[in-house]
């Protein structure tokens, strides 16, 4: 997919004030630790991860989610009447039905004639919203929309620990099973894309490549309560290694076609942000790629795996904090559970 007139116009975030770090997880896990003799410190040892954030118990997604787009539409003069289309791609839903963007459409006050739906692709939804709304304004159906995501990784993390906890027969295997879902963190993020003819920054959306590999449907798994509101008990199941293993695999093919598309080679990039899941994947992911580590930006040390909205807020930050210049050519690499792949590139 390649576009000549779509452009990134902001991008808003909101991230949680309740700030838990690793060995406060690990302290709560301190009699399963004992029994199965587990040294402590292993948490932030294999993931790098040494904290990361959770909303209060009771917020919804929507709630956040309408923060970061308030965010977002506050460092524009693109008017809100312009926007046609809001587009909710987090894992976490307020409810089933009606879908969330409902929501969060109401709480931005948007016009009446946008088109408001959910994407739910695991931790590629935003990435998947991007693609939807840009399509839309390259065929000049829309001149303005609007993705947004707000990640709780809170239940999950407490539902984990107290099934660790509670469980009667425990072991190393067991933990290694629920240790991805021990990354997890919160964030609301929100992704403003215009035709150009509004664009008053020059961030170019140059295209998008996906790739799938869903025989590997089974590596990450959650129940039925995943990503819904207040109330739920979610859990989720991962074999780690082998999502790690396979999703840079099929990083490294969508690469391929990536270049190919964007006509880059590897010292062409000057950026990348990828998605935020832990050191080691981090590094095996560029190894894979060939790419020059020193390029990557990170949050994950602070943040976790947010999901959805890991990838852009990572690139919000970056944005705020300078990392990027004029002129830019970045990258933007999206691997989700399914296992599912895609890649953007962006002119900045």
């Amino acid at each position: 997919m390649r576009f000549e007139n779509v452009y990134i116009e902001s991008l808003g975030y909101h991230l949680p004030k309740n700030i838990v770090t690793s060995e406060d997880l690990e302290r709560r896990l301190a009699p399963l630790y004992e029994k199965l003799k587990l040294p402590f410190g292993r948490l932030e040892m294999m993931s790098g991860i040494r904290e990361r954030r959770f909303f209060e118990k009771g917020v919804f997604p929507s709630q956040v989610s309408s923060l970061a787009g308030e965010h977002a539409l506050s460092k524009t003069e693109v008017d809100r009447k312009q926007i046609g289309c809001l587009v909710s791609g987090s894992v976490c839903r307020d409810f089933l039905e009606p879908a969330t963007a409902s929501v969060i459409h109401h709480n931005l006050k948007l016009p009446n004639d946008s088109l408001v739906f959910d994407i739910s692709n695991a931790c590629l939804g935003v990435l998947n919203g991007m693609v939807h709304v840009a399509n839309m304004i390259e065929m000049g159906q829309i001149q303005a929309g609007l993705i947004v995501s707000g990640e709780n990784g809170g239940p999950l993390v407490d539902t984990t620990i107290e099934t660790l906890l509670a469980d009667p027969n425990p072991s190393r295997a067991k933990i290694k099973s629920a240790f991805a879902s021990m990354t997890i963190g919160s964030a609301a993020v929100a992704v403003l894309l215009v035709n150009k003819d509004l664009s008053t920054k020059g961030h170019r959306l140059m295209g998008a490549v996906g790739r799938a590999e869903t025989r590997f449907n089974d590596l990450c798994q959650g129940n039925e309560d995943m990503g819904m509101g207040a109330g739920s008990s979610p859990l989720m199941e991962t074999d780690s290694e082998t999502l790690m293993k396979e999703g840079c695999q099929l990083a490294k093919d969508t690469w391929e076609i990536t270049q190919s598309e964007f006509g880059w080679k590897n010292e062409d990039v000057d950026k990348v942000f990828c998605h935020q899941v832990g050191h080691i994947h981090r590094k095996l992911l560029y190894e894979t790629l060939g790419l020059d580590l020193k390029k990557d930006f990170s949050t994950l040390e602070y943040l976790g795996n947010t999901g959805s909205a890991a990838l852009p807020v990572t690139l919000a930050i970056g944005e705020e904090q300078g990392a990027l210049d004029k002129g830019d050519s970045v990258a933007l690499l999206g691997i989700g559970s399914g296992l599912n792949c895609l890649m953007m590139g962006l002119e900045w």
